[in-house]
């Protein structure tokens, strides 16, 4: 299963109805907590989300509103037995802020810490970048690998049938029929969280040509020169960055507690995202299926699109994901306080 399931989206005030940060992806066998504010030990009961369901956790910085629910969470892993290990991965300026949260968990977790100074790959299949904001901050990138989607007709035309096509997947070629020719590219899916930053290089490299990009957008285009003074995202800059980008989906969140009817958020962020993304205003408990994959390369090399799905085994690199060796198992809003809530 694949699924976004959202905790919380509100910034540095919540509201009666918008938690704190956190964010937790289900991905295969694998979850990652991204961002865990206050509060999000409980918005996990609320979602029906297990603390055993969670293999990493990934901080983009260390501001309250993401990641002073991180000691709950540690201490409700052990209080429900977690035996597996997990990763911790979080800027490497705020390693002292961090184990100064963790010493307040409850002793008795595997826990991993791996800070991160700069940019690159973190672990298999997942990379950051620095993002620009008014402390070190990094966004997450998860991608999957490529892969290739069988093609019946030409395997039928090649003579490849039955324990051969396995054979073809493992060793990429029998009795001189190679894997390329009986099928075409099917490209991997893609993920990026882009939280608390400005516009910079680093959010287009992180969100270019993913199929579902979570974007902060606390700002309306209004109040640009708030963002700008706080180094945030307005609603049209999310929706520019995913439409520069290319990304499939936009997930908006991390909304002011100024806004009562964040709506408006909604069509600034459409009208600059134009038809490039179809855009999500995310809600506290929402879960987003992270969208099928494109199948851009049915056309490439003029081939053309058959009728009716015909992909036979479309995973031929199953378990390739990200290196994960665990199997677990698996909107009006109401303002609580009206101030001024920039955001952190």
């Amino acid at each position: 299963m694949r699924e976004l399931v959202v905790l919380g989206t509100a910034s540095q005030v919540p509201t009666r109805t918008r938690n704190h940060n956190g964010y937790l992806l289900r991905w295969d066998g694998e979850g990652l907590l991204f961002d865990p504010g206050e509060g999000t030990q409980r918005q996990m009961i609320h979602a029906g989300v297990s603390a055993s369901q969670i293999t990493r956790i990934c901080l983009t910085h260390v501001h309250g509103d993401h990641c002073y629910g991180l000691p709950g969470v540690l201490s409700r892993m052990v209080l429900d037995g977690v035996q597996h290990p997990v990763e911790l991965h979080f800027p490497a300026s705020g390693g002292d802020v961090v184990r100064a949260l963790v010493s307040l968990a409850s002793p008795g977790l595997d826990l991993r810490l791996h800070p991160h100074s700069g940019p690159g790959p973190i672990a298999p299949g997942l990379e950051v970048r620095p993002l620009r904001h008014r402390i070190d901050t990094f966004g997450y990138r998860l991608a999957e690998p490529e892969g290739r989607t069988l093609l019946p007709d030409r395997l039928a035309a090649a003579g490849i049938a039955g324990p051969d096509i396995a054979r073809l997947q493992r060793e990429g070629t029998v009795r001189g029929v190679r894997l390329a020719d009986v099928s075409v590219p099917r490209p991997g899916q893609r993920f990026a969280f882009v939280m608390d930053t400005a516009e910079c290089d680093g959010a287009g490299e992180l969100a270019d040509g993913v199929d579902l990009l979570v974007a902060e957008s606390t700002f309306s285009d209004d109040d640009a020169a708030l963002a700008a003074r706080y180094l945030h995202l307005t609603a049209g800059q999310a929706g520019a960055l995913a439409s520069s980008a290319g990304a499939g989906t936009l997930v908006l969140t991390h909304f002011s507690s100024r806004y009562v009817d964040v709506g408006v958020l909604a069509h600034q962020a459409v009208a600059r995202a134009g038809r490039a993304a179809a855009a999500v205003v995310a809600q506290d408990l929402d879960r987003i299926p992270l969208p099928k994959r494109q199948r851009e390369s049915w056309l490439k090399g003029g081939l053309a699109a058959p009728a009716v799905p015909v992909s036979v085994d479309e995973d031929v690199n199953p378990g390739a994901v990200v290196g994960m060796q665990q199997d677990h198992e698996q909107h009006k809003v109401e303002q609580q306080v009206y101030g001024d809530d920039v955001g952190q």
